[in-house]
């Protein structure tokens, strides 16, 4: 109904989870405005939790899981890195879950999260486009406004105890192509490190002169390519480097040639050029996204959730600028063998190579 509705008025909507936050977007024209308030005021004051509806959703989300995740090489490697990385902080677990949480939520459990968690005073509402804000945020205080507010949740206290030693995760698979997943321990974005170590990852590997790319794939003929990722919550999370290994390579190697790499930058830092060139993407990047109204409201609300406030938003090409590459080295200090968690999935033993193969 919530669909129909807003596709009647011109709008469409999507969602997402993460580890952090739940994100509805809505996009309609401005003449549909306070169609979408009322839509939204009804979603956070009085959902529906249908029992019907919930048992057809909970096969919805088995599906996803199986398709995102069981099915998916990559991400179920992922998510036994993630559950053995963390032994302490509720990032152990799965955004999705596990088969036995879809299996066995009640609407009880269902009910409880959302009158904890969907209260407005636990909400961050962005509005962005052709909008006077003197006539619309009166209206928001006469609609989501009075949804009544909620006891906050209850903070996470749990902090992940510092980790003193190398962890290896083993998913054997009857596949052709191995991959090697290596995570490390990272600063939360509020933390002074953390844009450095964005610039970093960049260098890394983010595009095809980046330093993994260019040894794993080009040099050396290892691999079939190079990825990250760099989390962005309320609390220390992971910056992960995941290598698909080539055909019939050895992923023990492909790790030390990682470590390697890795090590070189431990200790000598990043050239000015490659410092130069890493800002420049990452400008690139900011400028882009801020291109739609759509990346917009989705930056003003990272920053306004996980970065201070939406101001700092503003100062995002200064704090770029002035990352030295001193802050480059010192941000490199995680890419130690005891904060790795290193995952291997694949057979047991790699295939040869096509020219180790006796014909």
């Amino acid at each position: 109904e919530f669909d129909r509705v807003m596709e009647a008025a011109g709008g469409s909507n999507n969602a997402f989870t993460s580890t952090d936050v739940t994100v509805y977007q809505d996009w309609f024209p401005i003449s549909a405005w306070k169609t979408i308030l009322d839509l939204e005021q009804d979603r956070i004051g009085a959902l529906a939790i249908d029992p019907k509806m919930v048992e057809s959703e909970r096969g919805v989300v088995y599906s996803e899981r199986r398709m995102r995740v069981d099915d998916d090489n990559a991400s179920f490697l992922d998510e036994q890195v993630r559950a053995a990385a963390f032994t302490a902080h509720p990032y152990q677990i799965p955004v999705i879950g596990w088969p036995s949480d879809i299996e066995t939520w009640t609407l009880d459990d269902l009910r409880r999260h959302f009158k904890t968690y969907y209260a407005p005073n636990n909400a961050t509402l962005v509005l962005v486009g052709d909008v006077d804000p003197k006539v619309v945020l009166p209206q928001l205080e006469k609609s989501i406004g009075k949804v009544p507010k909620q006891p906050p949740p209850r903070p996470v206290l749990t902090k992940e105890p510092e980790q003193k030693g190398e962890r290896r995760v083993r998913v054997v698979e009857d596949t052709p192509i191995s991959m090697v997943e290596v995570a490390f321990h990272a600063p939360a974005p509020s933390d002074p490190n953390f844009r450095a170590l964005s610039l970093l990852q960049s260098v890394l590997t983010i595009g095809e002169s980046s330093r993994l790319h260019t040894r794993l794939v080009d040099r050396e003929r290892v691999a079939l390519g190079v990825s990250s990722s760099l989390d962005e919550g309320f609390d220390p999370g992971l910056l992960t480097i995941l290598v698909e290994v080539a055909e019939g390579q050895d992923p023990a190697r492909v790790e030390a040639l990682i470590f390697e790499e890795l090590a070189a930058i431990v200790k000598d830092g990043l050239t000015e050029a490659e410092l130069a060139k890493a800002k420049r993407g990452a400008l690139v990047g900011f400028w882009d996204a801020l291109a739609t109204i759509n990346g917009k409201a989705y930056a003003l609300g990272a920053f306004e959730t996980f970065r201070g406030g939406w101001k700092a938003l503003f100062d995002m090409p200064k704090a770029v600028d002035a990352v030295t590459l001193d802050a480059v080295k010192a941000a490199a200090a995680i890419f130690r063998r005891e904060n790795a968690t290193i995952g291997l999935f694949g057979p047991e033993k790699p295939a040869p190579a096509a020219s180790e193969v006796t014909p």
